[in-house]
């Protein structure tokens, strides 16, 4: 990591007192000066790093940007590569190019905002500034059938992760949307890429994006994006939170499963699936071993559905739009 990123890592270990520069400099093995310009560089780049004489440097308690050296130190070791991004088109995007680039699986991908976001079904994932966006790259090597499970496992890691930092538990809408009170606060999007042949999958892109901050939003999305909210800092903790989770991931612990389940805001409500040119309204009743919607039809049938757009009937809110 670079000096930054270290200096960075070092005043979110602890938040609650300064660090003097000669301890920084102690530590990272540079002089106090170089602390000093790198520190100034951090501020110019919008990190909120307070000072006062005979204290030393500490990071602002409102401040909340992404940080390489932060997510890093606040995984399990050794923890895989962060890049860390301003503004990106998208992050799976990115995740993909630095594929095509030769870089390893497991990273992470993290950005303060997408220009060119993207949801389900090739729309448009609004991405502004106060969210959290991050992609986790991971080498399964698991048939493609697994990556229903893979998604139901992403989740409940961010179900998870966004619990523990804020003792509120959001639900899950089939297969992968996150809700508050009716309000979708993050979207997950899969991508997979496998062999043709063996059907096994090589890289899988996990794109998670979060809404943290209340943002203006379009027309069309006033009545159905909701925030997670909150005053702490919560971006680095949150990404190294859902990256721990995911690579640790198997998607056929039972476990995963049953919070997956009591966490489900579709099983046992009324739906109606869309695959296509198709429609099925019934009954959700469960979610199966490898994360698939099991539908009981208005014609009595059960149907066991492993794509498709849900809406959940009768209920107080709007479908969601931003898939």
């Amino acid at each position: 990591m670079t000096l930054k990123q270290n200096i960075l890592a070092a005043l979110e270990a602890d938040r609650e007192q300064a660090i003097s520069g000669q301890a920084l400099a102690e530590k990272l093995g540079v002089s106090r000066n170089a602390i000093w310009k790198a520190v100034n560089t951090l501020r110019d780049e919008g990190y909120d790093i307070q000072s006062a004489p005979s204290r030393g440097y500490q990071l602002s308690p409102v401040c909340d940007r992404l940080s390489e050296g932060a997510i890093r130190s606040l995984m399990a070791q050794p923890a895989p590569p962060v890049h860390v991004l301003d503004s990106v088109d998208s992050t799976n995007r990115y995740a993909r190019k630095l594929l095509a680039e030769n870089h390893t699986a497991p990273f992470v991908v993290a950005a303060e905002t997408q220009t060119a976001g993207r949801g389900r079904y090739g729309r448009s994932f609004y991405s502004p500034a106060g969210g959290l966006y991050l992609t986790i790259a991971l080498a399964p090597h698991k048939r493609m059938e697994s990556l229903l499970g893979f998604t139901a496992c992403a989740a409940v890691c961010v179900s998870e992760a966004i619990r523990r930092a804020t003792d509120r538990v959001p639900l899950i809408k089939w297969v992968n949307d996150l809700y508050f009170n009716q309000r979708k606060i993050c979207g997950i999007l899969t991508e997979a890429a496998a062999d043709f042949e063996s059907g096994i999958v090589d890289s899988l892109l996990i794109g998670i994006g979060i809404n943290l901050r209340p943002a203006p939003l379009p027309n069309s999305l006033q009545d159905v994006i909701g925030f997670v909210g909150g005053e702490e800092p919560l971006k680095n903790r949150l990404a190294a939170d859902i990256a721990d989770g995911l690579i640790a991931c198997h998607p056929e612990d039972p476990e995963v499963l049953t919070l997956y389940r009591s966490r489900s805001m579709t099983i046992g409500r009324p739906v109606r699936v869309t695959q296509g040119e198709k429609t099925i309204t019934g009954i959700a009743i469960t979610v199966d071993k490898i994360g698939a919607l099991v539908v009981r039809g208005d014609d009595g049938k059960l149907h066991t559905l492993r794509s498709g757009e849900v809406t959940v009937l009768n209920a107080s809110s709007p479908s969601a739009s931003q898939e």
